[in-house]
């Protein structure tokens, strides 16, 4: 069967699908699940074969990235947990869309800006204001479609005075770190490895995120590849339940989805996904230390 994934934010879906004759049969649901199994018979196997093709452009458009494919396709018994049972994806592989692309409008652009200032403004709110800012602005973000900021003066401009923050000597000023992942999560990755080796590259000693920072930095070198180094950083410091972009269940079903794609990416330099945790130091961080061991025993 030929696969599919659509992997965004806390979405981790899959779809599989083949014709069997005259049957047309999907296998789909969340990443990690055995998914959900249907059958449609037609008249002719050329119809069927048109509704699978009908059906591969309809996934495309929507942001799914074929992975994997099963040969042979699935028999007309098989249970869902056979098919989810599909080979390994092979050495070199495309990671799917984090964000769908898109054309952005002036009209989106000065919205952003908007909540990305209004959210600035937040500082020394409780909680719940700055987080109901955060996802205004995460929303806002999000309809830009992947931008890079660096496109737009002004958005450029509110983005970086919002991520120096992450680094403000005061308390009260600071952005959390975590909040600042999730909003770069929703732009092109070229936004975070700027944040990462330009605003925040001499965090003060003093600042609770200093660890954290000099960790997503030396990911970011060694992986050298800005879109690993933000979907492994978002997930490292990511705090489910505690105001941050997932659940615990969202939370591991992204580090399934990411580990096969990051596992490949190593393994072409001749290195192995179990050496380099290892080796990743969480910094003194317990939260990163606590996602590094889950990452470990997964």
């Amino acid at each position: 069967m030929r696969r599919f994934e659509f992997v965004q934010g806390t979405s981790a879906k899959f779809w599989m699908a083949d014709v069997d004759d005259r049957t047309f049969i999907v296998v789909y649901g969340r990443i990690g699940s055995a998914g959900q199994r249907k059958e449609k018979a037609f008249p002719t196997a050329e119809a069927a074969t048109r509704e699978l093709e009908k059906k591969i452009a309809e996934k495309l458009r929507e942001g799914y990235q074929e992975v994997a494919a099963a040969s042979g396709g699935a028999p007309a018994g098989a249970a869902p947990a056979a098919a989810e049972e599909a080979a390994p994806p092979p050495p070199k592989l495309d990671l799917p869309p984090r964000v769908r692309p898109g054309e952005s409008t002036e009209a989106q652009r000065k919205a952003a800006v908007h909540a990305l200032t209004a959210l600035a403004a937040a500082r020394g709110r409780r909680s719940w204001a700055l987080g109901r800012a955060v996802r205004r602005a995460r929303r806002a973000l999000e309809a830009l479609g992947g931008l890079d900021p660096a496109t737009d003066a002004a958005l450029s401009a509110a983005l970086d005075a919002l991520m120096a923050r992450v680094v403000a000597p005061s308390a009260p000023d600071r952005l959390p770190l975590v909040h600042a992942v999730e909003l770069l999560s929703e732009l092109d990755a070229a936004a975070f490895a700027r944040a990462v080796r330009e605003t925040w590259k001499a965090p003060p000693a003093t600042s609770p995120a200093a660890g954290a920072l000099a960790l997503l930095r030396r990911q970011l070198e060694e992986l050298g590849d800005p879109e690993l180094g933000l979907r492994l950083g978002a997930l490292l410091v990511d705090r489910p339940h505690n105001g941050s972009m997932s659940s615990e269940a969202g939370w591991a079903l992204r580090w399934k989805a990411l580990s096969p794609y990051l596992e490949a990416h190593l393994a072409r330099g001749g290195r192995s996904l179990k050496d380099h945790l290892a080796r990743i130091d969480a910094g003194g961080d317990p939260h990163v230390a606590e996602r590094l061991a889950r990452m470990r025993a997964a």
